[in-house]
């Protein structure tokens, strides 16, 4: 029973020994003017209690709504939150089965390095740049695909969401066999996501299941679409 139930007792009681009163009382206790203002003031009373009796209902109810429109709304941030802390780690996390592609050439493996020291620091803006260079100075270089990779990491990371998909997109059409390729379509989901693309995003989703079912990435996909269902 809650706080304003309780406060209405005594007005209640009140009301019911009133009205037992004005029964028990002699006909001649009250004239018919004075039977007639009690009768007006308990009526009044009883209203007044129904009309609080409602108005505390109605904001209990306005309550509750709203409690479950913030837990609602901190449940879609925490399940944000936890999407895009898995697409940072994947990201930065070695995709090549412990065979991370280097080059003899120390001037084109120093040219990757740069933007790679960059992302990692989380200057994704200045990395983007940088990786967009290697790719135009070095196109023939084995780091090509990991360099492409970054840039569109990169570019989400700054919220250039667009950027990073037609980025990805590119890497996934180029090398579809490439260890990133999963992840670029996680990443790619996930710019989708944040420009309201639902629809594309299922599609990049189950493009993972199933072109790549056995990768890590086909597990995440599958959990993403159960929450966008």
């Amino acid at each position: 029973m809650n706080a304003n139930s309780l406060s209405f007792r005594p007005v209640l009681l009140t009301v019911a020994v009133s009205l037992a009163a004005l029964c028990a009382a002699p006909a001649h206790a009250f004239s018919d003017d004075e039977a007639r203002r009690a009768i007006l003031d308990l009526r009044a009373q009883i209203q007044q209690l129904t009309t609080q009796n409602q108005q505390a209902r109605l904001q209990l109810a306005d309550q509750i709504e709203t409690l479950q429109h913030e837990v609602t709304t901190m449940r879609g941030q925490l399940e944000k939150l936890q999407w895009e802390s898995d697409i940072s780690k994947r990201s930065s996390q070695d995709q090549s089965g412990g065979a991370a592609t280097s080059v003899s050439d120390p001037k084109e493996q120093a040219a990757y390095n740069a933007p790679m020291g960059l992302f990692r620091s989380g200057k994704y803006k200045e990395a983007q740049a940088g990786f967009a260079a290697f790719i135009k100075n070095f196109p023939k270089s084995q780091l090509v695909p990991d360099a492409k990779f970054y840039e569109g990491s990169s570019r989400y990371a700054s919220r250039d969401f667009k950027g990073s998909i037609s980025e990805l997109r590119g890497l996934v059409q180029s090398d579809p066999k490439n260890p990133r390729a999963p992840d670029a379509l996680l990443i790619i989901a996930a710019c989708q996501i944040e420009l309201n693309d639902v629809s594309g995003a299922k599609k990049s989703l189950q493009e993972i299941v199933k072109d790549y079912p056995d990768s890590s990435s086909a597990d995440t996909a599958k959990s993403r679409l159960k929450l966008l269902k």
